[in-house]
């Protein structure tokens, strides 16, 4: 694996304040410092289409870039650590998460891959074929897949999304386990547009159905439970206590829920496509189109 050293250059660091602009159960509204330079950025600019971030929730924050080397990895303080990925070549890389071993998981919407990193950047899994597409109905192959989340268990979920209507799930070796939704629309169980998945301490499978501007919830074994209706075109994040975090490009928000309630919404003034939370609960979102990475950190009220 080529491991790319960039130069980095220390570039003024731009903090404005914003504040929750909903409170559901009347508490005090919190505010949030957002850091809009918070990471030590190579060549004092973003040189690709910031796609997507994730927070390990062990210091190490990482985000995807539409140019190689598509990977970048930081300290939560915005050092720069290290950065990969040259080969394969992504077409649209996508997003990024962690799974519970500190593996890297990325999606290449484009090509209809789904790639397992090691942190230090050696492949390790790929899933689909690269350049070759499959329907609702096939168990091997995506269409533009476009976020992975990974259990406890070592189960792999894919939501693919942008072509297809559903979400794969496959065991930790790879092996086809079920199709959830494989229907576009928007009834029950149905699904437009999926943009990521998540589960919740029970083992719910959580997913952005964005085209129906609402969270669906499946059941371990793939049956429909509900839906919560918020608007879900960018990421998802389950904490450990099953706080939820939706953002979405179009509201410029991450709405924050917990038993499928709304608690809060943070507005921005960019498009929150990418989004990670680290423990802390510490939000980074990232808006492909301006070029931006922004760290949201509470500030005490």
């Amino acid at each position: 694996m080529n491991i790319n050293s960039l130069k980095i250059s220390r570039i003024p660091v731009l903090i404005c304040m914003v504040f929750i602009c909903q409170s559901g159960f009347g508490q005090p509204q919190d505010q949030y410092n957002i850091d809009s330079a918070w990471a030590l950025m190579p060549g004092e600019s973003w040189d690709g289409s910031t796609s997507w971030v994730a927070a390990d929730g062990k210091g190490n924050i990482l985000v995807m870039v539409r140019s190689a080397p598509y990977f970048r990895l930081y300290t939560r303080e915005g050092g720069f650590i290290r950065s990969w990925g040259d080969i394969p070549v992504m077409n649209n890389a996508h997003s990024v998460s962690f799974d519970n071993e500190g593996n890297v998981w990325a999606t290449d919407a484009a090509r209809h891959v789904v790639y397992k990193y090691s942190i230090q950047g050696d492949l390790l899994m790929t899933l689909g074929r690269a350049d070759e597409a499959g329907d609702n109905s096939d168990t091997r192959l995506f269409n533009q897949a476009n976020h992975v989340f990974v259990s406890n268990s070592g189960d792999i979920y894919v939501s693919d999304g942008y072509v297809n209507s559903r979400v794969i799930q496959f065991n930790a070796r790879g092996d086809f386990v079920r199709i959830v939704g494989g229907e576009q629309g928007a009834g029950e169980g149905q699904l437009d547009l999926p943009h990521g998945v998540a589960l919740d301490s029970r083992g719910r499978i959580l997913v952005n159905d964005s085209g129906n501007q609402r969270v669906s919830v499946f059941g371990a074994d793939g049956g429909f439970i509900e839906s919560w209706p918020v608007p879900s075109r960018g990421g998802i994040v389950v904490m450990a206590d099953d706080t939820v975090y939706v953002s979405d490009v179009n509201a410029g928000a991450i709405n924050i829920l917990k038993d499928g309630q709304l608690l809060d919404t943070i507005k921005v003034d960019v498009r929150p496509h990418g989004l990670g939370v680290d423990v802390d609960g510490t939000v980074y979102i990232t808006d492909a189109r301006a070029r931006i990475v922004m760290k949201l950190s509470k500030t005490a009220n």
